[in-house]
């Protein structure tokens, strides 16, 4: 009993509190398509496993949508917890990385419901789509986003709080089965409202115990997702001790928020400074000079799409080297704001020097990253692309 919260080890000897505790933690079958679904992810052979944060950063965003649009009628929903912002963590000693936020949360029911017994539409199609050769990194444009966790974890625990409900665990080592139960000894944190998913690494993933590694990842695949996004920092130190040859690591732990860039194509460019163009194009296109041009691109019609195309200052030395610049990846595609690829064929390779970002919410559930060059949507945009350099070049010409 030493070893229990005080709380619980003195209901302990209370009647029937073991029975209350075997009540309220249950094992429930996943259903059969997600437990096929996760079979699927366990056992692919799939290089590209980071993008589970991804998923998990793309689904704790939605999360706080949904409590944002909850209290557009109803604002005592949000301030039982009005931080919105995603923490992502790596605990090096535990071998676990989490990713919390403050959204909507889930009921015990909502999380045996949402997490296992009732397969999302996406389910099948996304199974369905992988089998005649899709890629496994659209799993989250199939609304499955958290089951891609399994990449790099042997085992996952949820804790969420509802304002509709207690705060309760769920978790599954995905051997055909998960727990749900009320969360008692709060030891993966209190919430005051959202959802923590703890996902405990597999023995070779320890890369994502490093928060340089998060920290990239989170620059990588969502710089863009409309919510704060903080990252436990770690930092260790090396110091000779004096008068021994031993070194003294000193580690220092600190929050630091990642995703300092806005998604300036998302306004009007009438709305946009300078400034704002010249520092998203600093970032991503690793240049140290302000851009010489930028086209800002809000296209509707059969295809709607926004991009930004900028000219850099100075050109390339190889810029009349057709090999390398046909080499050059300088269009990076984003689908509702979430990195999806980065192309080399989306300009013709003379343009290679353009460097652009294309967001757009048209592309199709069922595509793979080796079909994209065949999509019809891609074509049109790529083709809308090549006028809108022209444009650029046209109005450069004029100044």
């Amino acid at each position: 009993l030493k070893y229990l919260p005080l709380d619980l080890a003195s209901r302990w000897a209370q009647p029937g509190f073991l029975q209350a505790m075997a009540a309220e933690l249950e094992t429930y079958a996943f259903n059969a398509d997600i437990s096929q679904l996760m079979s699927l992810i366990i056992n692919a052979f799939y290089s590209n496993k980071e993008i589970f944060l991804r998923e998990l950063i793309s689904n704790a965003s939605d999360a706080m949508d949904k409590i944002q649009y909850q209290a557009t009628s109803s604002p005592e929903k949000l301030a039982t917890n009005p931080d919105l912002r995603i923490r992502v963590e790596a605990n090096r000693e535990a071998g676990f990385v989490s990713v919390e936020d403050a959204g909507i949360g889930m009921t015990r029911d909502e999380l045996i419901s949402n997490l296992g017994t009732i397969a999302k539409s996406g389910t099948k199609a996304f199974m369905e789509a992988i089998s005649v050769g899709a890629d496994m990194s659209m799993i989250g444009q199939f609304g499955v986003g958290f089951y891609s966790s399994y990449l790099v974890a042997e085992k996952v625990i949820v804790v969420s709080k509802s304002n509709e409900d207690e705060q309760h665990i769920w978790e599954s080592t995905a051997g055909g089965t998960f727990v749900v139960s009320k969360d008692e000894t709060f030891e993966y944190g209190k919430l005051k409202r959202g959802t923590k998913v703890i996902c405990h690494l597999k023995a070779d993933q320890t890369e994502f115990v490093e928060s340089d590694r998060l920290h990239d990842l989170i620059l990588k695949h969502s710089a863009f997702v409309g919510f704060p996004i903080e990252c436990y920092m770690e930092r260790r130190k090396e110091e000779e001790k004096s008068g021994s040859e031993e070194k003294v690591v000193t580690v220092t732990r600190h929050w630091e928020l990642v995703n300092k860039h806005k998604p300036v194509w998302m306004r009007q460019p009438s709305e946009v400074t300078h400034q704002e163009y010249a520092d998203l194009y600093k970032w991503f296109a690793n240049d140290w000079e302000d851009h010489l041009g930028v086209k800002h691109v809000i296209q509707t019609g059969n295809v709607d799409f926004k991009a930004l195309l900028f000219c850099p200052r100075t050109a390339p030395k190889d810029m009349f080297d057709m090999g390398k610049m046909a080499e050059r990846f300088s269009i990076r595609l984003y689908v509702r704001r979430v990195f999806i690829k980065e192309f080399n064929d989306l300009i013709p390779k003379w343009m290679g020097f353009i460097k652009g970002i294309v967001d757009s919410d048209d592309m199709p559930l069922n595509i793979g990253r080796e079909k994209l060059q065949q999509n019809a949507i891609l074509k049109h945009i790529k083709t809308s692309l090549q006028k809108n350099v022209f444009q650029l070049f046209n109005d450069l010409a004029k100044d």
